[in-house]
C-alpha cells in the first residue's frame, strides 16, 4: 500500500495552505494497492517532532473500504465518515502549526484495517482512534511531509 498527495512529495515541505499559516484545510491524498482484507481505512497525522511529545492534528475514521483518496478540504463534520478531536481540542483537521524554529515532521499514516467501523466509543480522541487503528491492521503507509515556522 502506498500514501501519496498531489500537494507534496513525500519528505518535502507541507504548503502553506494546508497549516494554521494558510487555510488550515487537510491536502489531498490518495493511495494505492490496498489488502484484500481491508473492511475499512483510518487516516491519521501526528507531529512526532513536538516539545511536549507526539501531538495528533487529524484522525479519520471508518473510511469505506473502496475509497481511495480524501480531497483537499474534507469537512470536519458530516454524516461518514468520522473525525476525531484533536489535541488543540478541535474535531476534525488542524493543520501544521510549530512553534517557531525548528522544522517539524508531520506523519500521515493511513491503515488498512479489518473492521468496518472501529470501536473508540464517545470522546473520539485522535491518539485512540490510532490505538484502535493499529491493533486492527492489516497493513499501513506512510506519507512524511515537512514544516517550520520563522
Amino acid at each position: 500500500m502506498r500514501l501519496t498527495s498531489a500537494a507534496f512529495a513525500p519528505g518535502g515541505q507541507v504548503p502553506v495552505r494546508f497549516t494554521c499559516d494558510g487555510a488550515d484545510v487537510p491536502p489531498p491524498l490518495a493511495w494505492t494497492d490496498p489488502p484484500a482484507a481491508v473492511r475499512s481505512f483510518v487516516l491519521v497525522c501526528s507531529d512526532p517532532d513536538a516539545p511536549g511529545g507526539t501531538f495528533y492534528h487529524w484522525a479519520i475514521y471508518d473510511i469505506p473500504h473502496a475509497t481511495q483518496a480524501l480531497d483537499e478540504h474534507w469537512p470536519a463534520v458530516g454524516p461518514w465518515p468520522q473525525q476525531a478531536t484533536n489535541d488543540f481540542g478541535r474535531r476534525g483537521y488542524s493543520g501544521p502549526c510549530p512553534p517557531p524554529g525548528a522544522t517539524h515532521r508531520y506523519v500521515f499514516r493511513l491503515y488498512a484495517v479489518d473492521a468496518e467501523r472501529l470501536q473508540v466509543g464517545a470522546r473520539r480522541q485522535c491518539r485512540d482512534v490510532e490505538a484502535a487503528a493499529a491493533a486492527h491492521a492489516v497493513a499501513t503507509a506512510e506519507l512524511v511531509g515537512v514544516y517550520g515556522r520563522r
